[in-house]
């Protein structure tokens, strides 16, 4: 049996949530039942509800409201799921729109603090590569998968969550909590007390990792009754890091298929998602450049195997890189290593400096 879940992409959540949501919570009502072994086929929005497309000028991303962004659609309950199960959503394939989008917005991503200016691009998808102006002689091939795969949480799980970010949010970090104006369905107390879609937990979210794709099994313990399926934030192409904090942001329509591991038969269940996955055979070698970083601050402190600062610093060293020796502007490096370059962990024991690499193909550099 297939279900098929449509939405209106061309129109923000915000304007029509049919089969949508925005929030996470663990009592939302399912707009649809599948079994075990059955495929949905879902209209996925954008995961920036399509604000980047609608825009032309890129200073219009000073006043970006995100309140409503990572719209998903769902949630579905896949019937006889328990909490203990492991739910399986197998890709079978992801049919991205024409058009899409990347952004640096000022102060987000690894390297927000360095990069203040607004930057926009529109991508124009096309014999499964994408091409902008605003990226001239460059082409990236695509590898769609869903950014976001996501169960619903149990009331425990969501009341933790909700404790941990509210006591990072009063240390001073970056929090986006509960914002009940932008909460699709408006109904309470959902609108009030959901979660944000957007950081990844326990039960999924958005997890961004690019080896989600057609063919691959993203594994998730079930915490409540039906699992309450929900799908999201397909990107046309992402380079592992999606450090400028946009990928190839792109509506879509996702086939998968749905099963169950039971609780009783398990050896082991993941406390976080977990991904079965082939690595892909290129045909023939593919010339790379990799830069790398240990956590050595710019003004030469150390940092004792901090991992996210080596991680800037090989980006870092890609950004110039590009600058230098293929001529793009620091906005245009910082976007390419978004979509294409992957950040790497080498080694986390060599104490006290972690190794991060940063590897670009460079066969995304064409002729005009």
């Amino acid at each position: 049996m297939t279900l098929r879940l449509a939405v209106e992409s061309s129109r923000s959540i915000l304007e029509s949530d049919a089969n949508s949501h925005n929030r996470v919570w663990p009592d939302l009502a399912a707009v649809g039942a599948i079994d075990p072994g059955d495929e949905l086929v879902a209209e996925l929005r954008d995961g920036m509800d399509g604000e980047l497309l609608a825009i032309d000028d890129a200073a219009a991303l000073t006043t970006l409201d995100l309140g409503a962004n990572h719209p998903l659609t769902g949630p579905i309950a896949v019937r006889g799921a328990q909490p203990g199960d492991v739910l399986v959503v197998e890709t079978q394939s992801i049919e991205p729109a024409a058009r899409a989008a990347t952004a640096v917005l000022p102060g987000f991503g690894l390297l927000g603090d360095l990069f203040l200016q607004p930057f926009l691009v529109h991508w124009e998808i096309a014999g499964g590569v994408a091409r902008s102006e605003q990226m001239p002689g460059i082409a990236i091939r695509g590898r769609p998968f869903l950014g976001c795969v996501a169960v619903a949480p149990s009331a425990d799980l969501h009341e933790r969550a909700a404790a941990r970010e509210d006591a990072l949010a009063a240390q001073g970090g970056l929090v986006l909590g509960p914002e009940a104006a932008t909460a699709r369905p408006a109904v309470e107390p959902y609108a009030s007390r959901g979660l944000r879609t957007i950081p990844p937990r326990e039960n999924g979210g958005n997890l961004d990792v690019p080896q989600a794709v057609v063919g691959s099994r993203v594994l998730l313990p079930v915490h409540v009754p039906g699992a309450m399926l929900s799908l999201g934030d397909p990107h046309f192409a992402q380079g592992e890091g999606e450090v400028c904090g946009t990928a190839i942001e792109v509506a879509a329509t996702a086939t998968v298929r749905v099963s169950l591991r039971r609780s009783g038969e398990l050896r082991w269940r993941p406390t976080f998602p977990a991904i079965e996955f082939e690595e892909p055979v290129v045909e023939g070698p593919r010339p790379c450049f990799l830069t790398t970083g240990i956590p050595v601050a710019a003004d030469g402190s150390s940092s004792q195997m901090d991992l996210t600062l080596a991680a800037r610093r090989a980006l870092i060293e890609l950004v110039d890189w590009l600058e230098a020796e293929r001529g793009l502007t620091r906005e245009q490096g910082y976007v390419l290593a978004s979509v294409a370059a992957d950040l790497r962990v080498a080694e986390a024991v060599n104490v006290p400096n972690g190794l991060v690499t940063c590897r670009l193909p460079l066969d995304v550099f064409v002729s005009a």
